[in-house]
């Protein structure tokens, strides 16, 4: 089945940045990250936000007290309280997309702003799918499969190293 977004942004993000981009294309890389079978329907609730209220966010449930790119927090809810003649979609949980963050990484990384706004998307979306990243096992599985995500969108692989920002992509790892 599909991914349906409910969308929100924002009404502090700076004016110099761009506006996010538009909501068919944020849906279609959704859904091309939903690794569901065919007959759930999920619900995703995407808020595209500040700088300001990513670090907040970040600092109340990560304890770091700085902006950051993307926030997932999967939907955590007990099976007995599951009721599909109600809700037959599954809630996959809320994503949180900092405009400024994005832009910030994509200029320092030398990236096509619309392809960091897709990879974004598609590895908030993996997480709300019970992704991760934190051993070194998983997030080869993570990585290869949002490779194969954004190159079957018809994007540059997000991991590829180019000589231009190999400085910049080993400076973000060690801040991570």
């Amino acid at each position: 089945m599909s991914v349906k977004l409910d969308i929100q942004i924002a009404d502090d993000l700076s004016e110099s940045i761009e506006e996010p981009p538009p909501s068919s294309l944020l849906q279609e890389w959704a859904q091309a990250a939903w690794q569901g079978n065919e007959v759930t329907e999920s619900l995703v609730s995407l808020r595209i936000v500040s700088a300001a209220e990513s670090q907040q966010l970040n600092n109340d449930y990560r304890a770091k007290n700085k902006p950051t790119n993307v926030l997932s927090f999967p939907m955590q809810m007990d099976e007995a309280f599951s009721m599909p003649e109600i809700m037959p979609e599954i809630i996959l949980g809320d994503l949180a997309i900092c405009a400024e963050v994005v832009a910030s990484e994509a200029q320092q990384q030398q990236k096509p702003l619309l392809s960091h706004w897709a990879h974004m998307m598609v590895h908030g979306m993996l997480h709300l799918q019970g992704f991760d990243h934190i051993e070194e096992t998983q997030a080869e599985q993570m990585e290869a499969l949002e490779s194969q995500i954004m190159q079957q969108l018809g994007f540059a692989d997000p991991y590829l190293i180019t000589s231009s920002n190999t400085e910049h992509a080993l400076m973000t790892e060690q801040k991570s």
